[in-house]
């Protein structure tokens, strides 16, 4: 039952878990972010967490959660810094026009958390897995597969 007052509640203490969630404004945008979190969580169902976001404005445009105190808004921002500083990186390298960042990968001990540029050069995937669940091969593919 969707009851508009006790959902406003349960945003209170933190993320929604096991659903996607769009935060950008209703359109195509978020649509987008929406499906793409979809077709990840159908080939990772096994996955910490999700997100889409704006690599210019850091912007969070949709997430996904198994566990409240993990909490793609929170990350998602640094996220996005991660990845301009590492453009800015490449660009002071001079590298040939060709060659353009598609993918970081940042490993801790027990979890593997990817960020994966979209084609449009202007959002970024974002997906958190624990090692002992997924190896890094799927999770890779899953998220090249996955996009639009």
């Amino acid at each position: 039952m969707q009851i508009p007052f006790l959902n406003q509640l349960q945003t209170l203490t933190g993320p929604p878990i096991n659903k996607i969630v769009g935060v950008a404004p209703t359109g195509p945008v978020r649509a987008a972010a929406e499906q793409l979190l979809q077709h990840v969580l159908h080939g990772l169902p096994e996955m910490l967490a999700a997100a889409v976001g704006q690599i210019s404005t850091g912007q969070l445009l949709a997430s996904y959660t198994t566990a409240r105190e993990f909490n793609p808004a929170k990350i998602i921002g640094f996220n996005a810094e991660v990845i301009r500083q590492q453009q800015q990186a490449m660009r002071a390298l001079q590298l040939p026009p060709d060659e353009q960042l598609t993918e970081l990968l940042i490993t801790l001990r027990t979890q593997l958390h990817l960020l994966r540029l979209l084609p449009d050069g202007q959002r970024f995937l974002y997906v958190a897995v624990d090692c002992r669940d997924t190896n890094l091969g799927i999770a890779r593919e899953v998220m090249r597969t996955c996009e639009p």
